[in-house]
């Protein structure tokens, strides 16, 4: 028998359709037997009690709003009738809440490459990358001849990574572009990597190329094309020197712990806080203790939330960085004079999510239940095992971009209406419902939504671990079988 409501939290008063629900059916939650006053869409909510104004809506145990007017029970609880409760910056106390999950280590492993700093990548593709935006031409020119030369045989793949920056930008914006191509080009799913540069730009060569530090110079070179006569020749000449180091590379076996995991969702829906994002939940404690990392990022999406990260930070320092981390981005967007709180998108309330503090709720739970172990900025590199937490906003490409630079080998993304982009790392497709993922085969790579049909959060999640390993250890998922790869680079100053 299908299951066609679900009540999520002992103490919530609303709860969430499963199926379209027709107004006029009775429906029992509980002990009391509701008749639905309007029809109840697929992943919305509806009220089991009748709600005065102003009256809280508790959905996953917590307020995610209150009534704009009276709401009569078994109605429809949607954007139209629920405000948020959320308003201007906030004061903040610690108050710990630290849980340890009790979960064995099984020792797993995965087949990945052991770069010569002691880093794994889970890929081997030789990466052109550009210091600024008016080479791409050149770039791209570049990455199909090789392409063609070799057919990609004994790498992953070969790509240009092409972006609009690198001049004409000041301060901030300019040193965020250079952190992000930084750990782009150290970045160990890369065998090889071309830097391509023009010569007078802001992102000069000489200055980025000490920027790196300690770097393989067998496995990372550059060309700046105002310096060289015919720039394809003597660009491919060095991609055929780099192609020749990283084609010889072998996978060998790593334990699990060397994977870093970026956590990510995007047009989510109702059923997003319910299968997608306590699956990841789950994997992310599962690898948490077996030694391994995971990051969550988006923090506009963390509005509504916050306190509970802020509550499983391990210290007061880590707790301050979190509020730091929090009231930045809230200091962003009133810089900017827009609303802190407009989320969540039309595609969002489309899908049954009516404020910031519901879609929040859903969103934090792909971090699971784990001790916040760092705090990292925009741009930052993973320096902590465990759970970290990300400043980026939740722009799909920007956000999964800055997951890989801070070391995420792979990025997880739910998706309740799906699609297609990739980022630099392998992106893989978490679909929230079986509808998504059998109308896209080609989007989604594992379809959560089997948790509300026939098969237990458990047996999916030990199926889910088997599939990140098989893709750990190089299959490929569908952004990389399509070849869709891009870059985004966050932007917020002024451009000259």
């Amino acid at each position: 028998m299908i299951t066609k409501y679900l009540k999520i939290n002992t103490e919530d008063n609303v709860a969430v359709a499963l199926v379209t629900l027709n107004a006029g059916d009775t429906v029992s939650v509980g002990t009391a037997d509701i008749t639905l006053v309007d029809e109840i869409p697929a992943g919305h909510k509806f009220a089991l009690t009748a709600f005065a104004e102003n009256d809280f809506i508790v959905k996953y145990g917590y307020a995610i709003g209150h009534a704009r007017e009276a709401i009569a029970q078994g109605s429809l609880v949607n954007e139209k009738n629920i405000k948020t409760n959320l308003d201007g910056l906030l004061e903040y106390t610690y108050a710990p809440k630290l849980e340890y999950p009790e979960i064995q280590n099984r020792d797993l492993t995965f087949n990945g490459y052991r770069r010569a700093n002691g880093n794994v990548g889970i890929r081997n593709e030789v990466w052109v990358i550009p210091t600024v935006g008016c080479v791409n031409g050149t770039v791209n020119q570049l990455v199909d001849a090789l392409r063609r030369e070799t057919n990609g045989a004994g790498v992953d793949a070969i790509v240009g990574y092409t972006h609009n920056y690198g001049c004409s930008q000041l301060g901030e914006d300019h040193e965020n572009t250079r952190k992000i191509l930084r750990n782009m080009v150290k970045h160990p799913n890369a065998g090889a990597v071309l830097v391509v540069g023009l010569g007078c730009e802001n992102n000069q060569v000489t200055a980025f190329r000490e920027s790196l530090g300690e770097y393989d110079a067998e496995r990372i070179k550059f060309m700046e094309t105002q310096k060289v006569g015919d720039e394809f020749e003597e660009g491919l000449a060095l991609l055929r020197e780099l192609y020749a180091v990283a084609s010889k590379d072998v996978r060998t076996q790593v334990p699990l712990s060397e994977l870093k995991v970026g956590l990510k969702c995007g047009g989510s829906d109702g059923f997003s806080g319910i299968t997608a994002n306590p699956l990841l939940g789950v994997f992310s404690d599962f690898l948490v203790t077996q030694g391994g990392t995971t990051v969550l990022t988006e923090v506009p999406e963390m509005f509504g939330a916050e306190t509970i990260l802020m509550n499983r930070c391990e210290s007061t320092q880590l707790f301050d960085k979190t509020v730091h981390l929090i009231n930045d981005f809230k200091d962003y967007f009133i810089k900017n004079e827009q609303p802190i709180y407009e989320n969540p998108s039309p595609g969002n309330k489309a899908g049954g999510i009516s404020t910031l503090e519901e879609k929040s709720l859903g969103c934090t739970q792909k971090c699971g239940k784990s001790v916040v172990k760092d705090v990292l900025m925009y741009g930052d590199v993973i320096h902590t095992k465990g759970l970290n937490l990300l400043s980026a906003p939740g722009n799909d490409l920007v956000a999964a971009t800055a997951l890989g630079s801070a070391g995420c080998q792979i990025v997880l993304f739910t998706t309740g209406r799906g699609t297609p982009f990739g980022s630099f790392v392998p992106t893989m497709k978490i679909s929230t419902n079986s509808n998504l993922a059998n109308n896209k085969p080609g989007w989604i790579d594992f379809n959560a939504g089997v948790i509300l049909e026939n098969k237990t959060m458990d047996e999916t999640h030990e199926n889910f671990v088997e599939y990140i390993i098989r893709v750990a250890s190089g299959e490929s998922v569908n952004n990389e079988k399509k070849n869709y790869r891009e870059i985004a680079i966050w932007k917020s100053g002024v451009t000259l």
